[in-house]
């Protein structure tokens, strides 16, 4: 790598994810993306790690789609999802669009095999870990008898080229896409040997409907029952997420938690008893729900709270080889940290915190692994410390992460201001190595996404060391209703966007603007979704920046609760609109268009269920009609963020010649593809 981090450098970091680890704890294995190589979109393989750190990685896999989905199963081999195609199928039945495919690659080694193609693709996989059982989730068409009579209805609406869908329920889209004509199933069968092909596997979840979506599942290690989040709707439309425990081999349903509260992300213990989870109370307009880490006992569903004193929300349990022990993680003050909880003692012990920790391994037989990140470096593998004190360590992986060789062009700072009403607000100040007292720097302050949410790891959309690169420091301020200082942190911005968070952004402003290496002067904000509605509620609020970035944003609030794909949702925090729409009204920011002076960039993409092209449409012809200045990025292939490699290339050199612009006074230079 040179020592240039321009967008080229940054698109060539290998992009790690999904680290597992064998049953045997002696391998290692995680999915690293790349461009494809016409650059038009991403593209992942399945690498092996030396876990001990002495070797460089090793390919596993290599195919022009990629592979994803990775899991050992209980032999060692990994099963793993590709859209490769079917080396037996004929040439006359090959799709346009290959679907996903569930593939094994032995444990011995040698060529993957295909283990079923269903017509509408595999998307997640998870094997038991002691017997040869594996489950995977697969989009059907509902009623279908076997995968002949889904192929041959997929054959159908192919051949009359329909694609109208027919609902009659709630919700009907979800983030980029409708929902149907097929619906999200679980299926279960059991691992062949040899050559062999899964036979008909076993539909676990023949009436799912939508309450499978995005679900996560995971299996007993004898591979008898199957543990997966539930997603249920009301009759308005709000949706409500459980537990069910599957029977693999009658295919009996039992719901294994209550209705009291929410119940997602399930591991299942070594000894198959446990199901560890994450436990969040419903949210309602006047309180937003706290969380736990939560057991349940598998054979009664009794369950109860492993972490009542824990001012932290818990993700991603994961059990010790023993089942002794439970590691989670969760946000924490601007980074992630990682926690061990003792199930004899109740003792919950921190044991690390020096960066965002994510797909914890505990059973590789060097000691816990995991990957780390921040906005000082993407993910990389690390060795866990087992006990307090101690600082996670890097192992050697791809060459362009070496920590010597990575040379990134902006240094790190942790920043701490004071609102208002005394709360500490803290952020990351990312600025460009050379700045100085003598040569400051114009400062872009970024909003986080959520809106619970907060900045603390790498990010391969927004990221602010590609603007340190030209120049610019970026401030990344944790306002109200952020995660990682406590419930009452994120309470405090519940329901009310535009008071707290929006004068915790500006005190953050104020408190990095004493630095004398910033230019107060030059000063520009962005911000995509709740960050793109903050970024339009303090264009309405303050003529004090120069410039705004707007991407995905939130413009008209009543509006938005009919398009958005989870509409009713919004209601637990800001009511019923049908019934009092006050606090849509209050808090929209389109109230304040004509305080609005400031020149804005609006971005939007046409996929966006989320937040719909509906909004940026109203705000662009809002802008114009009051003359605001500004310009509107459209993305009729994208949804919520920006993917595709070359499409990440426009929307920075779109909002760099912005900024340029409007902060340095230099002539508009529009892309050269745009």
């Amino acid at each position: 790598m040179t020592d240039a981090f321009d967008f080229d450098a940054y698109l060539r970091l290998p992009r790690l994810s999904g680290l597992r680890v064998s049953p045997a704890g002696d391998r290692v294995i995680v999915s690293v993306g790349r461009p494809a190589p016409d650059a038009k979109k991403m593209h992942s393989s399945l690498w092996e790690l030396d876990p001990s750190g002495d070797e460089r990685p090793r390919r596993l896999t290599r195919s022009a789609p990629g592979e994803s989905s990775a899991a050992f199963a209980r032999d060692g081999s990994i099963l793993f999802t590709s859209s490769r195609p079917d080396p037996d199928r004929k040439p006359d039945e090959t799709e346009d669009d290959e679907p996903a495919g569930l593939w094994l690659l032995p444990a011995q080694g040698g060529e993957a095999r295909l283990l079923v193609a269903p017509s509408g693709g595999v998307d997640a996989v998870v094997a038991a870990r002691d017997a040869d059982v594996v489950v995977y989730a697969a989009s059907v068409y509902p009623g279908s008898a076997d995968a002949a009579a889904d192929r041959e209805r997929h054959e159908a609406r192919k051949k009359a080229g329909v694609e109208a869908l027919l609902f009659e329920s709630w919700p009907i889209r979800h983030w980029d896409a409708f929902h149907g004509p097929r619906e999200r199933h679980l299926f279960a069968a059991p691992i062949p040997g040899g050559e062999e092909r899964i036979g008909e596997p076993v539909d676990l979840t023949p009436q799912a409907g939508t309450r499978l979506t995005e679900m996560d599942f995971d299996v007993t290690p004898d591979g008898a029952t199957i543990v997966s989040g539930w997603m249920t709707s009301d009759e308005i439309g709000r949706t409500d997420f459980g537990l069910v425990a599957i029977d693999r081999a009658s295919g009996s349903h039992r719901q294994l938690t209550p209705d009291d509260a929410w119940y997602e992300g399930p591991a299942c213990s070594p000894d198959g008893r446990w199901v560890a989870c994450v436990r969040a109370e419903k949210d309602e307009p006047e309180r937003i729900g706290d969380q736990t880490l939560w057991l349940i006992d598998l054979a009664t569903g009794e369950g109860r709270d492993l972490t009542p004193d824990l001012d932290a929300w818990p993700q991603h349990p994961t059990w010790s080889r023993d089942g002794a022990s439970i590691f989670f993680t969760t946000d924490h003050h601007g980074a992630g940290a990682l926690y061990r909880l003792d199930l004899a003692t109740g003792v919950t012990t921190l044991l690390a915190d020096d960066g965002a920790i994510s797909d914890v391994a505990p059973d590789a037989v060097t000691g816990p692994l995991a990957l780390r990140a921040s906005y000082a470096e993407p993910p990389v593998p690390v060795r866990l410390p087992a006990e307090p004190g101690g600082a996670s360590q890097r192992i050697r992986s791809f060459a362009e992460l070496d920590a010597d060789v990575l040379n990134l062009p902006g240094r790190l700072e942790r920043l701490s201001a004071t609102a208002s009403d005394g709360q500490e607000i803290g952020s990351w100040l990312c600025l460009p190595k050379d700045a100085s007292a003598d040569a400051p720097v114009p400062l872009v302050v970024f909003v986080h996404g959520g809106p619970v949410g907060t900045w603390n790891t790498w990010s391969w959309r927004w990221n602010p060391q590609l603007l340190a690169a030209r120049g610019y420091a970026v401030l990344m301020p944790d306002p109200a209703i952020s995660t990682g200082y406590g419930h009452a942190f994120v309470q405090r911005g519940w329901g009310r966007w535009g008071a707290e968070p929006y004068t915790d952004v500006i005190a953050a402003v104020d408190g990095a603007l004493e630095r004398p290496e910033l230019d107060s002067d030059r000063t520009a904000l962005m911000g995509g979704s709740f960050g793109g509605y903050m970024a339009n509620w303090v264009a309405g609020s303050t003529d004090r920046f120069r410039a705004i970035v707007t991407h995905a944003s939130l413009w008209e609030l009543r509006g938005f609760h009919g398009t958005t794909d989870y509409g009713p949702d919004w209601e637990r925090e800001f009511g019923d609109p049908y019934a009092d729409p006050s606090a849509y009204e209050q808090w929209s920011p389109h109230r304040l268009l004509a305080n609005i002076r400031t020149p804005m960039l609006v971005v939007h993409g046409e996929r966006d269920l989320r937040v719909p092209i509906s909004e940026a449409l109203r705000l662009w012809t809002d802008l114009r009609r009051h003359g605001v200045p500004g310009r509107f990025l459209y993305f009729p292939d994208e949804n919520h963020w920006i993917l595709k490699p070359q499409n990440a290339r426009l929307w920075y050199e779109t909002v760099w010649a912005f900024l340029d612009e409007h902060l340095r006074g230099a002539e508009w230079r529009r892309p050269a593809l745009l």
